[in-house]
């Protein structure tokens, strides 16, 4: 039995690089929490969420705050990247400040990978160094009222450490973050447009359609590099 503070994950690696928005390119250890409040249909990562295709007893486990740090630290990089799933999911549990804690003690530059959906806690805004939000357009799937929460996006605007990364596959798309963004008062300087895929040619496809689009909105343009190198491959 585990009596220190833990957090349920689904995999804990690097250093590898934060493959997405603006750090792109950056050495990073990863912590990849488990579950998730949204069901997006080209999720990448169904692995921590989806017991219809998965085995979630094999795939999740509770691991101590501290051990987790030490393996996201390992190999020294200077960002630490916190995903899932949907992380700020587990921020009432003792672990996730305990884990905080420990990343900050080292020095390093913490970044949460979020939908967007979940206010962050005043512990979580203060020691975090930025929130990579992805609201989810229509294609993702799920309804508006669940993907868009004007609240927590409100919250995360506010902290002044919020980057929006859309994942987008058409111009139309483009048009649809332009409107969200103005609606939330987000200036186009902290928006990421990123192409949906989990190849290579997926990716290139929807970032030459995607491009003109991003450009013409005053928007930053993102791919994602760490699909480009290994593909699907887990853990990279």
């Amino acid at each position: 039995m585990i009596s220190e503070p833990s957090l349920v994950v689904a995999e804990v690696f690097g250093p590898t690089v934060q493959g997405e928005g603006p750090s792109l390119g950056q050495r990073a250890g990863f912590i990849r929490t488990a579950g998730c409040n949204l069901t997006c249909s080209w999720c990448d990562t169904p692995y921590t969420w989806d017991g219809t295709r998965h085995d979630l007893r094999a795939e999740l486990r509770r691991v101590p705050a501290l051990d987790i740090a030490r393996r996201a630290l390992s190999g020294a990089p200077n960002l630490v990247v916190i995903t899932g799933g949907e992380p700020l999911l587990h921020q009432r549990q003792p672990g996730w400040d305990a884990l905080l804690e420990h990343l900050a003690r080292a020095g390093v530059d913490i970044e949460i990978e979020t939908n967007g959906t979940v206010p962050p806690s005043p512990r979580t805004a203060q020691t975090v160094t930025r929130f990579n939000v992805s609201p989810k357009l229509q294609h993702a799937g799920d309804p508006e009222r669940r993907r868009i929460r004007p609240a927590a996006l409100s919250a995360l605007h506010a902290t002044g450490k919020a980057a929006f990364k859309f994942v987008c596959r058409t111009p139309g798309d483009v048009t649809a973050v332009a409107r969200y963004t103005a609606a939330w008062g987000v200036p186009p300087s902290a928006v990421w447009v990123m192409p949906e895929g989990t190849n290579s040619a997926r990716i290139t496809a929807h970032l030459t359609a995607i491009a003109d689009a991003a450009i013409d909105a005053q928007f930053n343009l993102t791919t994602r590099l760490h699909v480009h190198v290994w593909g699907e491959e887990r853990e990279r």
